[in-house]
């Protein structure tokens, strides 16, 4: 969804922070407010040159986040690692991560073709697509290791919702006091799921959907496959169903992903994301509901998350 607006949208140190980094000639002429983050602003700013051709920015500005030069900073990192990858992300243009000339800590960034799909329609298309995105982005091999992950929650900090099985979410939550397991470190994303995957999806024909971009990095880590895996998993049963959770895990393997060897090892990790949805389901759900599935009510998505734990924990046998 957009919202278009004049370029004064911008505000006044952050537009001219902006301009510096333009070609000769360039100005902006058009911004759009890009709706579906959660962290962020996001304005995608029309770029006109002098001889009437545009091109277009992405405008990602961090407003009163605590996090925001770290979190930038290792968006940045993310970038200049991403630019000799085959993996489809923005170019990185310009980035204050201090504030320095903005009014609040911002990256400047190149825009990619394609949009969000979050519609239940094709997404048995979309799941192997995504599957192999992320392989491919845990065979990178940066030379500098990004920080390892942060788990997001604790035994201690889970909300079980009113409409959860007690016994499970019980143990669930014993499940995940337990030290995590042993793993083999990668790059992860962090933050993978249908929200942040860009996709070109033709006309109805042969050609299927293909997809254009990912974004949002500002989460990137070291830790195991097993987590970023279990993050799109959880999106994945809460936006379309458990079942197609459970599917994600699959999918990544035949696309010759590697998870932990160990069954229970596993289980841990899809765990440990699942209860950490939790603690957000109102944040996690509000764009969702801002990009047209206005079903997704608070109620449904948590009585979804209930079974999907549920699922999983039957899934030890």
């Amino acid at each position: 969804m957009t919202n278009h607006t004049e370029a004064a949208s911008v505000r006044p140190l952050t537009l001219a922070w902006v301009s510096r980094h333009l070609d000769n000639g360039e100005r902006l002429v058009r911004t759009e407010t890009l709706h579906g983050g959660i962290t962020a602003e996001m304005r995608r700013l029309t770029i006109g040159a002098r001889d009437g051709g545009t091109r277009d920015l992405v405008l990602r500005t961090f407003v009163n986040v605590e996090q925001a030069e770290n979190w930038l900073n290792r968006e940045v990192g993310a970038l200049t690692l991403l630019a000799g990858a085959d993996v489809p992300a923005p170019g990185l243009i310009a980035v204050d991560p201090t504030a320095a000339h903005c009014e609040y800590p911002s990256l400047l960034m190149t825009h990619l073709p394609g949009r969000t799909v979050l519609d239940d329609e094709g997404l048995e298309a979309r799941v192997p697509l995504l599957a192999r995105q992320l392989v491919a982005i845990h065979t990178l091999r940066p030379a500098e290791r990004p920080l390892k992950y942060e788990a997001l929650t604790t035994a201690d900090t889970v909300v079980a919702p009113k409409c959860a099985d007690a016994a499970a979410w019980t143990a669930a939550i014993d499940l995940i006091r337990k030290p995590p397991p042993r793993y083999e470190g990668r790059f992860l994303h962090r933050d993978f799921q249908p929200g942040n995957v860009l996709f070109d999806v033709p006309p109805p024909g042969p050609a299927g959907p293909r997809i254009s971009g990912v974004v949002d990095w500002a989460a990137t880590s070291w830790g195991p496959a097993d987590l970023d895996v279990a993050h799109c998993s959880t999106n994945l049963a809460l936006l379309h169903g458990p079942a197609w959770g459970l599917r994600f895990a699959q999918a990544y393997e035949e696309a010759g992903g590697a998870l932990a060897a160990v069954a229970s090892e596993r289980l841990y990790w899809q765990v440990r994301d699942a209860l950490a949805f939790s603690e957000e389901v109102q944040q996690v759900t509000q764009p969702w509901r801002e990009a047209g599935r206005t079903e997704l009510t608070t109620r449904t998505v948590e009585e979804r998350l209930d079974a999907y734990v549920t699922a999983l924990l039957d899934t030890r046998g």
